[in-house]
């Protein structure tokens, strides 16, 4: 049995601990709603903006489509992974499910003769990742989440297209976490170059658009701002999700914790009571033999 001064710092360490964890519960809610009503807005825009290009892109001749919608190589023989996860833990499953998704997905690619390379936003990803796939790694962003703003997705998007450009894939897919809610985050998989054709029973826009000027010039401008828009929605979606998996953590930590000291408090005591039994024995024992 420990004895009662470990048993002291064990209270004192537990206590600490769940201090800690309770004030970083308290900022991930905090920030949890800027970071939910920025993805929630932002929504809307990045959806009618791929649906738009959607939409240009199926009036266009494919024999002389550009190489952004698929003009240059109908094969996907080299692919791009662009995965986002957090700069820090502590929240979860979150950056481990995006993690095993991304080792899965490689792992299914190269298997199928693909040559794959990857592109890691946020420091855990590439901090894992790194150990079994440091030499397909090819550009790696940190701190992305630290000042969340359009001029990062066009910074990242800016690098995707030069790669593009030099001809360093043929497709490029995005994998983050979307925020459903503070308990639930779906991961999910995008196509975002070249622009993927529309899906069947997939939404479109309510009436197609009315081009001026041509198609093929209005295209030539919006399609490497799509490519940063989707980024953006990523990354405020996964900002979001971030959030919310770590209020989660550090709620279940905080309730651990809770329920750690209490068991810990009643041995503490029992054991002080046991202590202070024997002490009572001894010296009713000492004094019935100095009777005797």
């Amino acid at each position: 049995m420990a004895s009662l001064k470990a048993l002291r710092q064990r209270i004192r360490s537990v206590t600490n601990t769940r201090q800690i964890t309770k004030a970083m519960k308290m900022v991930a809610a905090a920030k949890l709603r800027r970071s939910q009503d920025r993805a929630l807005a932002n929504r809307p825009y990045s959806t009618q903006m791929g649906q738009m290009v959607q939409a240009l892109a199926a009036r266009v001749d494919k024999a002389s489509a550009p190489p952004l919608l698929g003009g240059r190589s109908a094969t996907q023989k080299r692919v791009r992974l662009v995965v986002f996860t957090a700069d820090r833990g502590l929240c979860g499953s979150f950056n481990s499910s995006a993690i095993r998704a991304v080792r899965s997905r490689v792992a299914e690619l190269q298997a199928a003769g693909a040559e794959v390379t990857l592109t890691c936003v946020g420091r855990k990803g590439n901090d894992v990742l790194k150990r079994q796939f440091e030499e397909i790694i090819r550009r790696v962003h940190i701190g992305v989440g630290r000042n969340l703003t359009f001029a990062k997705a066009e910074e990242i998007a800016r690098h995707l297209l030069h790669d593009f450009d030099q001809e360093g894939f043929d497709a490029c897919f995005i994998v983050y976490n979307a925020f459903v809610s503070a308990m639930t985050q779906t991961l999910t998989w995008r196509q975002i170059i070249p622009v993927p054709e529309q899906e069947e029973g997939a939404p479109t826009l309510a009436s197609p658009p009315t081009c001026e000027p041509e198609e093929e010039e209005i295209l030539a401008r919006l399609l490497p701002h799509n490519v940063a828009v989707q980024i953006f929605r990523a990354m405020v979606e996964s900002d979001a999700s971030e959030n919310g998996a770590r209020m989660t953590a550090m709620d279940n930590a905080v309730r651990n914790a809770g329920g750690m000291l209490r068991r810990l408090r009643i041995t503490y005591n029992r054991t002080r009571q046991a202590a202070i039994t024997t002490e009572l024995m001894e010296i009713i024992s000492g004094s019935e033999s100095l009777k005797g």
